[in-house]
């Protein structure tokens, strides 16, 4: 090397020296943690962040104009391997660094002051700040009632919208406050038994009051594995703090549709680049705001529901996207290509919640208050609606006059103070979920009945099957047919296979066991794994069927509740953090994530 050569290449590495980063890959930082005794520390989420949030236009009632192409900053986290080593890709806007593991302080760093010493995490000590480290399952596992049923029925219906042990809902609070907070969980829609809205104020002030005091009694959370060194997490803002991302949709195109369903918009997100635009889906002539259920959000400070955008399917056909508006009795269809809304108005049934299409391009829906399943043939635009079986003369009634007692709430009728609620929630057997098997059968989940049902369009016969778990909310097929559901309230997931008639139950690998409430999954046919969203306890899990094991992926932020899974082609999977009202996640910013396991 000529000493003209030797100088260039020391002034490059004095330059990118003098910035503050030590690069490993090309346009990436190695980040280096140890301990105060210079040890390394693995495990620890690296998340990049961005200084300041990206600017957006807010011109359309605090959102982005209709069609309108956005740029959010994409937030990324690493996880340090056995050196304590972690490479993190350098952004292209001013940006920090926040390590996380749990048994250590935050510490966040300026890109800028990055340099190539390793940066130093500080043990955690002290007792109380530990507890709040953990996330919310951890919290609520110390709930006790005294009588098991009751507190599944208090996860099964007062985690429907948000986590039970999040920093919001482990608070003190006074008997009387808790009485209220209920009431209007109530008129959101939660179905908490008469005897269980009763007891439970006093209980959850007794119960929050004794650990705060004693906070050693808030166990630890499930731990991290070494196996995380190879992952990656992208998250990308979306919304704010008065939006529900509740439901997505990874279409053909690349593209990953999010619904936010509290302001009636759909979010196309280009996930690799962060661009995003947003389309409102603009009400029919006659819709009142809150919809068919006007009275349910009379309170909720800001929202803009006409429809209440819940759940998407892509047609196999056309590549269409279908949409439920849970608010009213339609189908939306959304042409991906020309950006148009299409309307399919239906003369009946109540609540159309979750849909997916079968192979001959007819949509499968389930009608959760008007205990239906729907279908629409494209073809001839027809829908057809096959009645599930009630499970009494009361619960018939009380079905075919819920359209009824809706209006009373929009009239402001308070009918939940007057109307006694069993702890079975008779009258709202909620089919949930659905998914459609190989073989063309549509299978549903029914939540508050403990069953599940199949739906064969050949004959339009209705089959019924118990479930020995309780609250089946979600359920998907595998690629030999076997139906995988998740038991909400039992922190487990379960295989179904209709061949045999045999349920296989298995508890997920949550720390304290059995504390988790997993809301919905997904199942990667080609790598048949299947992806299961840990609702309550700030995680992602992956279960390979072929080799019974488990993976645990810890999200950024706290309090991340997400409701739904989609999965690429190449493996990455996408959740969107949906919790009802936003404001509860750590910054009050709900986001579309990317796992890259």
């Amino acid at each position: 090397m000529t000493t003209r050569t030797w100088y260039r290449v020391a002034a490059m590495a004095l330059v990118v020296l003098g910035a503050g980063l030590l690069t490993g890959q090309a346009g990436a930082v190695v980040i280096t943690v140890n301990d105060p005794g210079g040890k390394p520390v693995p495990t620890v989420m690296v998340s990049r962040q961005p200084v300041k949030v990206a600017v957006v236009d807010t011109s359309d009632n605090g959102y982005p104009s209709s069609g309108k192409r956005q740029q959010a900053y994409v937030e990324l986290a690493r996880f340090t391997d056995a050196a304590g080593r972690a490479d993190i890709p350098a952004a292209d806007h001013p940006w920090k660094v926040r390590l996380r593991k749990p048994g250590y302080q935050d510490r966040t760093v300026l890109a800028t002051d990055l340099g190539g010493s390793p940066l130093v995490m500080t043990p955690e000590r002290e007792v109380a700040a530990l507890a709040m480290q953990q996330p919310a399952n951890a919290w609520s596992s110390t709930i006790d009632f005294g009588d098991e049923n009751l507190k599944k029925e208090f996860m099964l219906q007062c985690n429907f919208c948000h986590q039970q042990g999040g920093a919001l809902l482990r608070r003190e609070r006074s008997a009387d406050e808790w009485r209220a907070a209920i009431k209007r969980m109530v008129r959101y829609g939660a179905r908490l038994s008469s005897e269980g809205q009763e007891k439970i104020p006093a209980m959850l002030e007794a119960h929050w009051k004794k650990v705060h005091a004693n906070p050693a009694l808030v166990p630890t959370g499930t731990p991290w594995d070494k196996s995380l060194a190879t992952a990656t997490i992208r998250e990308l803002p979306i919304g704010d703090g008065m939006s529900q991302m509740h439901d997505l949709l990874l279409h053909s195109n690349g593209m990953v549709y999010v619904g936010d369903n509290l302001q009636d918009r759909i979010y196309e997100v280009d996930p690799a680049s962060g661009h995003y635009t947003v389309y409102k889906i603009p009400p029919q002539p006659g819709d009142k705001l809150g919809g068919l259920l006007a009275g349910r959000l009379r309170e909720f400070p800001k929202h803009e529901v006409y429809q209440g955008i819940h759940s998407l399917a892509e047609s196999p056909k056309d590549r269409h996207i279908f949409i439920t508006p849970s608010h009213q009795r339609r189908l939306i269809e959304f042409d991906p290509k020309t950006k148009a809304f299409m309307v399919h108005e239906m003369d009946g049934g109540f609540y159309p919640h979750t849909l997916r299409f079968d192979a001959k391009d007819r949509v499968w829906f389930t009608l959760a208050l008007s205990n239906q399943v729907g279908m629409f043939d494209r073809a001839t635009r027809q829908f057809t609606r096959y009645d599930l079986p009630f499970r009494s003369v009361m619960e018939r009634i009380t079905v075919k006059l819920t359209p009824f007692i809706f209006k009373l709430l929009e009239w402001g009728i308070p009918v939940a103070n007057y109307v006694k609620v069993d702890h079975v929630s008779t009258g709202v057997p909620l089919p949930y979920g659905i998914d459609v098997t190989p073989d063309g059968k549509a299978w549903i989940a029914r939540l508050h009945t403990d069953e599940i049902a199949c739906v064969d369009p050949a004959t339009g016969t209705v089959t019924m099957v118990k479930t020995p778990f309780k609250a089946p909310r979600r359920l998907r097929s595998d690629r030999d047919g076997n139906l995988w559901i998740v038991g909400f309230n039992e922190s487990q997931l379960v295989r179904y296979a209709p061949k045999s008639g045999e349920f296989t139950r298995l508890d997920l690998p949550v720390a304290p066991k059995g504390s988790d409430t997993p809301y919905s999954l997904n199942v990667d046919r080609a790598r048949h794994q299947v992806w299961v969203n840990g609702t309550n306890s700030d995680s992602v899990y992956r279960y390979d069927i072929a080799t019974q094991a488990w993976s645990v992926f810890p999200m950024q932020r706290k309090v991340t509740f997400t409701r739904d899974v989609e999965i690429s082609p190449k493996g990455q999977v996408y959740v969107s953090n949906a919790s009802f009202p936003s404001w509860h996640i750590e910054d009050a910013q709900p986001t579309l994530i990317e796992i890259t396991p």
